[in-house]
């Protein structure tokens, strides 16, 4: 795990959310001292960035070390799984499970979903390679390949969530049916996917050894469903979103 590291941006608190990113915990798990704070820029320059350094706490440290030392797994809880806005049912078309349909009638959907996403990229005047692929349920992954595509992703992965959403309605409404489509840039996803579930697996033991509910920063949608995926069979702890957008966020909750 890094224990310390230095990160930049245009602000102190965009600096801070990239330090702890990279370090995958929580706020409430670092110090940190303002190294430099931006400085303003002038005749259109771009202004001097926050600068930060943080660094794990020496409690939060203790608490690693103690969790390597008694690691029990306890499974004598009982489970809830989670259900509503970030796994729940949504209304529209009917939604079609991976295993309904066979493989040619997968690989139509397939050709859909390439086409629409391919139809949005002109627009940006882009034409990367599309590699088409299984995600582990089921799920068709088209995951955009190529230089210089960090306007498809965006801050936080903002622009590439609302990229999926678009895709994923026009090719639901074109085939009648939903059926899970996941559009990714340069593997982005699947790299922020690994890094949300050990974030989240990692709070969930803090939450089970403090005997008391942790709440994780605020997320998008994909990063909370991924938090709710990665604890579903975890019978020590239930996790809920709660909140409102932009600051919704997932609690994790070891019970009784």
């Amino acid at each position: 795990m890094i224990r310390e590291t230095i990160k930049e941006g245009p602000s102190v608190a965009e600096a801070l959310d990239a330090a702890l990113e990279e370090m995958g915990v929580q706020q409430d798990a670092v110090a940190y001292e303002v190294l430099e704070e931006p400085g303003r820029g002038v005749f259109g320059r771009k202004g001097r960035d926050a600068k930060v350094r943080v660094w794990l706490t020496e409690e939060y440290v203790a608490e690693l070390e103690s969790a390597g030392e008694n690691d029990e797994d306890e499974g004598d809880e009982s489970f809830e799984p989670t259900t509503g806005e970030d796994g729940g049912e949504r209304r529209g078309f009917e939604a079609t499970e991976p295993s309904e349909l066979s493989e040619d009638e997968i690989d139509q959907i397939a050709d859909e979903a390439v086409a629409v996403l391919n139809e949005i990229l002109a627009c940006f005047q882009l034409a990367p390679e599309i590699e088409e692929y299984e995600g582990d349920e089921g799920e068709i992954i088209l995951d955009i390949v190529g230089d210089d595509l960090g306007i498809l992703i965006g801050r936080h992965g903002r622009t590439l969530e609302a990229l999926q959403t678009v895709v994923s309605s026009i090719t639901n409404r074109r085939i009648e049916r939903r059926f899970p489509v996941v559009v990714d840039v340069s593997g982005y996803k699947y790299r922020r996917r690994l890094k949300i579930e050990e974030i989240a697996k990692r709070a969930a033991d803090r939450a089970k050894r403090q005997g008391r509910p942790v709440s994780l920063r605020p997320m998008s949608s994909f990063e909370r469903k991924v938090v709710h995926v990665a604890l579903r069979n975890d019978r020590r702890v239930t996790t809920a979103s709660e909140g409102e957008e932009p600051f919704r966020c997932v609690v994790i909750d070891p019970g009784k």
